[in-house]
Formats: C-alpha cells, structure tokens, sequence
C-alpha cells in the first residue's frame, strides 16, 4: 500500500506539473486553458488528498503502539 501511495502521489505531481505547462497564462479561462486549469486543480486535490492518508495511516500506526 505504501509503494502504490508513493506512485499515486508521483503521479499527480506529475499531472501537475504537465497541466501547468499547458496553461496560456495571457487567457487562463478560455480554449484549451481552462481544461489545463482544472487538470491542475484536481491533481493538486488528488495530492492533497494521498496526503492525508499517508498522515492519517502513520497515526492510526502511533496510536495502535
């Protein structure tokens, strides 16, 4: 479980990275742009989230020692 966390949060700082490259910074709203915004931010939700269950697993791990 602890590899697939590593390669799923890999994998959203990966998307990312690539939809932030995608973003045409002069009209981020509009055209190809916009579906570059939103890639950005569900693979930063998506991080966020892997987050917490990394967190929330290494303390359910403390409190059963």
């Amino acid at each position: 479980m602890k590899i697939l966390l590593s390669i799923l949060m890999m994998l959203a700082t990966a998307m990312f990275i690539f939809n932030l490259f995608q973003i045409d910074w002069q009209s981020p709203i509009s055209g190809k742009s916009s579906v570059a915004v939103i890639g950005v931010m569900a693979s930063a939700c998506a991080f966020i989230l892997l987050l917490i269950l990394v967190i929330s697993k290494r303390i359910n791990k403390r409190l059963k020692k």
